[in-house]
């Protein structure tokens, strides 16, 4: 039987200072008990000396310093795992939300999951299709990578992330395939139509959903991505299965976690966000990946909105050092009617060229895909001397890649949030809009490529 302590001294905010512990330990999970008999969830955040500083998961109101009373549970934070998480929707302390039963787990794993040892790791090298050109075509997503979305407020992410996880499986292959989403601090609103937009395309079957809102409590919010990845990891490497896991939105996990930090009274590091944020974000993101013998794989997918449109902010700054690439949304495009809103020339998938060529997509992707960004990059230049110079100074190949640019950004990157292009259909649409550029400007493609499919697509 567990101790029990009245020995509160104080509270302040979501912080609650217990004195004279014996054998607690960090991150230790504890109980508190009201007068009233209502139980409160907390965890152990620092000891010192026999006083255990707790953080309430919950929020403080009520706790009564003499009548409540803390019990140490012994074990850190715990989620019961099983098959039957499919499906569900959950709150972000992995509590049924949908009006079901409870979950009779297989088993109660450590949220924080165990590190993967690196030489156990396989390379990630088998193509993703999402059904989202602007991904498949140029930046593409491999199997076991994380791969971000930059995104700015205002911009559709949560639309793609919705379209991604209704779409994406793996080819050539019949090995299940599985979405656990979470979600923190996102609007109810937002919840509801990610919520429905499963459920009408049947997608719900095949998804885990871990939703914290906007009014739940800040710390629950650090805990909803790790109980999200356990879940994650129990499917891959216990289940084998292809899991994608999308983490929405990572600026409100930081900005939770700045908000512990500064009840913790800690020095803060750049802009008020801890200095230990990078190893913090580095334990969720580098729970992604292949272990060698498993035939199942966790991708990883994280969507942070840029705080003032700023990608040198220490949120996606950090995320770009620890993950394999990145896809941003531009307002540009946005404000152009193009959706999704993908930049395709900033973005980039470290990992694509494992995942593409023959046998995976297609023999003529690479050489198609340098084509189509260098012809995209001129593209653009070519527009911007348009609105300085007039079309007049252009040459007639400037004006043809200005045509190909508008080509591109119209037919290619904007097909709408319900469109599911498998990866020919992409290929095929990169040579037709090819086909308006002359074959001497294709010097990027092999000739064999250009006699199968230039100008006859």
């Amino acid at each position: 039987m567990p101790k029990e302590y009245r020995t509160i001294q104080e509270v302040a905010g979501p912080l609650m200072l217990v004195r004279n512990v014996e054998g607690v330990t960090y991150d230790e999970l504890a109980e508190i008990e009201l007068f009233s008999g209502e139980k409160r969830r907390c965890k152990v955040l620092e000891i010192n000396e026999g006083n255990a500083l707790v953080q309430l998961f919950e929020n403080s109101t009520g706790i009564n310093l003499s009548n409540s009373k803390v019990r140490f549970l012994g074990r850190s934070m715990e989620l019961g795992v099983s098959e039957d998480m499919l499906g569900r929707v959950f709150d972000g302390l992995g509590r049924p939300i949908d009006g079901g039963p409870d979950i009779l787990p297989d088993r109660r794993a450590d949220i924080n999951g165990l590190p993967m040892n690196p030489a156990a790791r396989n390379y990630p090298q088998e193509f993703i299709q999402t059904g989202v050109s602007a991904i498949d075509g140029l930046n593409t997503l491999v199997r076991g990578q994380k791969l971000p979305i930059f995104s700015a407020s205002g911009l559709p992410h949560a639309q793609l992330a919705a379209q991604i996880a209704r779409q994406a499986k793996v080819r050539g292959t019949n090995d299940p395939f599985v979405v656990v989403f979470a979600a923190m601090g996102i609007t109810f609103e937002e919840s509801d139509y990610f919520i429905q937009s499963f459920k009408e395309t049947g997608a719900i079957d095949r998804t885990v959903m871990f939703v914290n809102l906007a009014n739940d409590p800040a710390v629950e919010r650090i805990a909803t991505p790790r109980m999200a990845l356990t879940a994650a990891e129990y499917l891959a490497f216990e289940k084998n299965m292809h899991v994608l896991v999308i983490l929405t939105d990572i600026t409100n996990y930081a900005d939770a976690l700045r908000e512990v930090s500064a009840a913790r009274k800690e020095v803060p590091g750049r802009r008020g966000y801890p200095g230990y944020m990078y190893t913090d974000l580095a334990s969720l993101y580098e729970r992604a990946g292949r272990q060698k013998g498993k035939n199942g794989s966790i991708t990883l997918i994280p969507i942070l909105s840029m705080p003032e449109d700023d990608k040198t902010h220490p949120i996606p700054d950090l995320t770009g050092y620890i993950t394999e690439g990145q896809i941003i949304l531009s307002r540009e495009l946005y404000r152009k009617n193009v959706s999704p809103p993908i930049d395709v020339l900033p973005s980039l998938s470290r990992l694509k060229d494992k995942g593409i060529g023959d046998g995976k997509t297609r023999a003529d992707h690479a050489s198609t895909m340098n084509q189509l960004f260098a012809a995209y990059a001129r593209g653009k230049e070519a527009k911007e001397l348009m609105v300085v110079l007039g079309e007049a100074a252009l040459t007639e190949i400037d004006k043809l890649y200005a045509k190909f640019a508008d080509a591109f950004e119209s037919e290619y990157v904007s097909q709408g949030y319900s469109t599911n292009r498998d990866i020919e259909e992409t290929l095929d649409l990169g040579w037709k809009l090819l086909s308006i550029l002359p074959r001497s400007e294709l010097k990027r493609i092999n000739d064999k490529f250009l006699d199968q499919y230039y100008g006859k697509v």
